[in-house]
């Protein structure tokens, strides 16, 4: 299992700085990746940062780990934009991107700018428009919600086939989707930062995942969740998580304790 952070970058973790500084106390004290949250949190009430320029910044001051969001709700953005901010991250970081990607879980993010939040087809059809567009081949689409007129974008992602997509969500289509991609990412704790997701009931999800999927030895499963230095979660390995991603927010403590506790590195 391999080990990163998935910071909310809201509230005062949304100044920009933070994350950069957090990124860099990762890279060193042995964590493998940084995600952060995709908000416009700013709608109901909360600054919030946004992902694509912090990554970019944590990009430049770090070498090694992945990059990426959990997750970006994928519908509240044109396919073809989107697709080119994630190749150019993913040119910039060195081929260091993963992209979180859901269906929104907060309607304020859409009914304030005067849209409803999309159903699955929008979601599923965009990310075939990105991955067409990824691949390098000239596109043409003409689906339900997106058309694309013969268009070739440049240019590409480093990583290939493309860069990974990790699916958000626990309802049963947010699984069978997750298993057409590249893995799945469940939120494991609550706002307390008590584990709310046992192993035994991630081993069931997983047992689901893998009934969609003939092989599922190369599908990602990340788990966010709360460990103190030291903490075991070999537990949620056993039941087939190959990430953990510690869950780091204001409601947890303040910027330096958070700080504090991704200097102590990983659990074991």
């Amino acid at each position: 299992m391999r080990y990163g952070i998935d910071v909310a970058i809201l509230g005062e973790l949304a100044e920009p700085a933070r994350l950069v500084a957090l990124a860099r106390e990762a890279e060193a004290a042995g964590w493998d990746a940084v995600l952060v949250w995709d908000h416009l949190a700013f709608a109901w009430g909360t600054p919030s940062a946004d992902p694509w320029v912090a990554l970019a910044a944590a990009a430049q001051a770090t070498s090694r780990i992945r990059l990426g969001t959990a997750v970006t709700a994928v519908a509240r953005h044109r396919p073809e934009v989107l697709a080119h901010t994630v190749a150019t991250l993913d040119r910039l970081s060195g081929g260091r991107v993963i992209l979180g990607a859901g269906l929104g879980g907060v309607r304020e993010e859409f009914t304030a700018f005067g849209s409803a939040r999309p159903g699955g087809a929008a979601l599923d059809e965009a990310l075939d428009v990105m991955s067409s567009l990824w691949s390098g081949d000239e596109v043409r689409h003409r689906g339900a919600h997106y058309t694309v007129d013969g268009v070739r974008l440049a240019p590409l992602p480093l990583q290939r086939p493309r860069v990974p997509v990790w699916v958000g969500g626990t309802a049963a289509g947010a699984l069978r989707r997750a298993a057409r991609w590249d893995g799945w990412i469940v939120a494991g704790d609550d706002q307390e930062g008590r584990m709310t997701l046992s192993p035994g009931s991630l081993d069931a999800q997983v047992a689901e995942l893998r009934r969609h999927r003939a092989t599922a030895d190369d599908l990602d499963v990340a788990v966010i969740g709360v460990s103190e230095p030291g903490s075991a979660v070999r537990a949620y390995a056993e039941a087939g998580a190959t990430w953990w991603l510690e869950h780091l927010h204001g409601y947890r403590g303040s910027v330096e304790r958070l700080m504090q506790r991704v200097r102590a590195g990983p659990p074991t």
